[in-house]
């Protein structure tokens, strides 16, 4: 099951998306289905002209990041790998969806996509074991952790390299109860392969990330949790057009556009 959130130019709606690629059809639902029952409206619209997706949720609360949770990228970067998750926050502001343009800030010169698997939270959560943590799960999307990396190296903290509006989109759509044990993740831009890794490399898996962060903060519904990034992350320019892919659930692909 893919679920959408889209506009035909009125209030944003939800769906379930059915049919091949390059034949996608909306089956239109009732309400948020984060919060109720998944509900056919009977009404089925055709994904194409006319139908703009939106970011598949739009957090509530928080989007929680893990950075350097994959070996390769750690290297990549000059870093060690962490003992335990490290955690960043983006404002849900960040959060645009596809075909969004990523608006690069005339503040920064290098900045970077970051492909990753994301997870939706669908239950309130705290203190959470591994072991009951993927039952919080509503569903999982594509991230692209956009990242200032020149204001990530000059600043003592992440915020502003990573929390810039457009730094985070998201979608084309959720799909819930899907096994993300080893899922490819990858990037191009311009059509380019840049990133290929799997979710299999992860060094905190996504049960372990849940449970941990549960002990930090508690999770809401809606909120998302942004799993890290293999390795071949690179810089973006203005008209690039970024892509990234988890496996089993689609790719999404934005525009990249410098603030004038």
């Amino acid at each position: 099951m893919r679920i959408a959130r889209f506009t035909t130019g009125d209030d944003p709606r939800y769906a379930l998306v059915e049919g091949e690629p390059g034949q996608e059809q909306l089956v239109v639902i009732s309400g948020d289905p984060i919060y109720t029952p998944v509900q056919p409206t009977g009404e089925r619209i055709p994904l194409g002209d006319g139908v703009r997706l939106l970011a598949p949720v739009i957090p509530r609360s928080k989007v929680i990041g893990v950075g350097r949770n994959y070996v390769d990228h750690a290297a990549e970067m000059g870093n060690e790998v962490p003992a335990s998750p490290l955690l960043f926050l983006k404002p849900n502001t960040a959060v645009v969806g596809p075909d969004d343009p990523i608006v690069l800030p005339d503040w920064t010169e290098e900045v970077s996509y970051e492909a990753e698997l994301a997870v939706v939270i669908g239950k309130v959560t705290k203190d959470v074991a591994p072991e009951h943590a993927l039952s919080k799960v509503f569903g999982y999307t594509v991230a692209n952790d956009v990242t200032a990396r020149d204001i990530q190296r000059a600043d003592a903290q992440w915020t502003r390299a990573k929390g810039f509006d457009s730094s985070c989109p998201i979608g084309p759509w959720v799909v819930p109860g899907l096994d993300v044990e080893d899922l490819a993740v990858r990037s191009r831009v311009n059509g380019e392969a840049k990133q290929d890794g799997r979710t299999s490399q992860m060094v905190f898996d996504v049960a372990y990330l849940i449970s941990y962060i549960s002990e930090v903060f508690t999770l809401l519904p809606g909120d998302i949790i942004l799993t890290g990034t293999p390795a071949g992350v690179g810089l973006l320019q203005e008209r690039d057009v970024v892509e990234v892919e988890v496996e089993e659930i689609g790719t999404l692909r934005n525009p990249v556009l410098r603030r004038s």
